[in-house]
């Protein structure tokens, strides 16, 4: 499992974010507070509280990890 804070304070930032975990197959979880929402949803995201850093938590194959936080690193906060 991995686990990053990432900052989402755009709504340009939002939709490259949704972007990007489309091209994976495996659940990311973004945790704000008491509230999950699912990584790949545009209206989840926009319902948490994009002025704070959010944490990301994905489980994926060992093989998945390096292109997973490549794709990641631009939101990492």
């Amino acid at each position: 499992m991995i686990e990053k804070n990432i900052q989402l304070p755009t709504v340009e930032a939002v939709k490259e974010f949704v972007n990007a975990m489309c091209a994976f197959d495996f659940p990311v979880d973004l945790r704000s507070g008491r509230y999950c929402v699912n990584g790949r949803s545009i209206m989840g995201i926009f319902s948490l509280d994009l002025n704070q850093p959010i944490k990301l938590e994905a489980t994926m194959a060992d093989d998945q990890q390096e292109a997973f936080l490549k794709a990641v690193e631009p939101f990492c906060a």
